[in-house]
């Protein structure tokens, strides 16, 4: 049977072929999957976050496998976004496939720079704002957890910039909504989330933490249920396009988000069990829409009855 549906999907100006995008910090810059993953096919690539400099990230033991997920407190290791158009950039170029850049920041300033260096290269297609690191200009607390301070980062970064700029939520906070709608006023043309939920592990035997920063980000099954909460929970709150993030391995994963209301969804932490994990959910996406007569995935996405 001809597969003729139609997978694609705009976030705001962004026109991408498929929803399904990888998430940041599972798919490096792209070219370490490309022996796995046809890039072409992919709605878009998240590359790992770029901050100013060059960032050692958290020392070892960094990464620790739990029940339903994993443990990451690898701290953001990244070569800098100067190396990366010089290094990276180039080779994603070679390929049909949207780019989006996840940034951050320690300082409002830095979250500009980044921004306004990125915007004056070509090969970019939009950039994704991570809000979940600390501000240190506010005693360490998470940008992402103050509506204030989002909103702030948002318009920072739109100041700076003409490419589409996608707010990632963190869902450490009371009422994720709020945040949303608080950047979606800033000028955000799209939200996704979840970011990973702060946890930890303990080894029994030297009664100390498993990682050595003590906490780190919980991703993987485990945290679908909260992220597909929480996404449905915004997606009634704002109007600008919704990212879902959060423990999809699988097609059927994916296919909940959307019906939520997603217009796309991210893939993680399954990058690291199935390194052709995207391609699988494109698949079956499309399978999905073929078994039940469904031409376009639009006639899909937001189509949740409560």
């Amino acid at each position: 049977m001809k597969k003729n549906v139609n997978l694609a999907v705009a976030i705001g100006s962004l026109k991408i072929k498929n929803p399904v995008m990888t998430a940041s910090g599972t798919f490096g810059y792209g070219e370490e999957y490309a022996g796995y993953v046809d890039l072409n096919k992919l709605g878009a690539i998240v590359v790992k976050g770029l901050s100013l400099k060059p960032r050692l990230g958290n020392p070892p033991p960094r990464i620790m496998e739990t029940a339903g997920g994993m443990l990451n407190a690898v701290g953001l290791q990244n070569i800098g976004v100067e190396a990366f158009i010089k290094e990276k950039l180039p080779y994603l170029k070679n390929f049909d496939v949207a780019v989006i850049a996840n940034i951050y920041g320690e300082t409002y300033a830095e979250y500009s720079k980044v921004a306004a260096r990125l915007s004056s290269v070509k090969g970019l297609h939009a950039l994704e704002v991570n809000v979940s690191c600390p501000n240190v200009q506010k005693g360490g607390l998470s940008f992402g957890c103050d509506p204030r301070a989002a909103a702030e980062v948002t318009r920072r970064v739109k100041g700076e910039t003409s490419l589409p700029v996608i707010v990632k939520l963190t869902p450490n906070v009371t009422d994720i909504a709020v945040i949303a709608a608080a950047v979606e006023k800033a000028g955000a043309d799209a939200v996704s989330l979840i970011n990973t939920l702060t946890g930890m592990s303990v080894d029994l035997k030297t009664r100390t933490p498993h990682l050595k920063n003590i906490t780190g980000g919980l991703s993987g099954p485990a945290i679908k249920p909260v992220a597909l909460r929480m996404v449905w929970q915004v997606v009634q709150r704002v109007s600008i396009p919704v990212i879902g993030i959060g423990g999809i391995m699988t097609p059927e994963d994916a296919l909940e988000f959307l019906i939520a209301g997603a217009k796309a969804v991210q893939i993680g932490t399954a990058n690291f069990i199935n390194p052709r994990a995207t391609m699988d959910v494109i698949d079956g996406i499309t399978n999905y829409l073929m078994e039940n007569k469904i031409r376009d995935i639009k006639d899909v996405i937001g189509t949740l009855r409560t």
